[in-house]
């Protein structure tokens, strides 16, 4: 029996099941190709050799993750700019 494997949606946490896909057989009726259509995966590198896999169900899902990626500026600091 195959094995499955699981990809998660990091932003919404969806899971959805699927089994990888080898050159030299016959795609599974659950192949990753089909099960992930329209997916997106985002790879971070980190560094040598550290390399970090994100997998976002829908481009909303990725939106969210970047936008959190962004550092904010704090309120008290934008203030400081206002008129006296």
């Amino acid at each position: 029996m195959p094995v499955r494997k699981m990809a998660i949606c990091y932003s919404c946490g969806r899971r959805v099941a699927y089994t990888p896909c080898y050159e030299r057989e016959a795609l599974p009726e659950d192949a990753r190709c089909n099960v992930l259509a329209g997916w997106l995966t985002v790879t971070r590198w980190k560094g040598k050799g550290s390399v970090d896999q994100y997998d976002f169900c829908s481009f909303g899902c990725l939106q969210k993750w970047v936008e959190a990626q962004i550092p904010k500026i704090p309120e008290t600091f934008l203030d400081a700019f206002q008129g006296n």
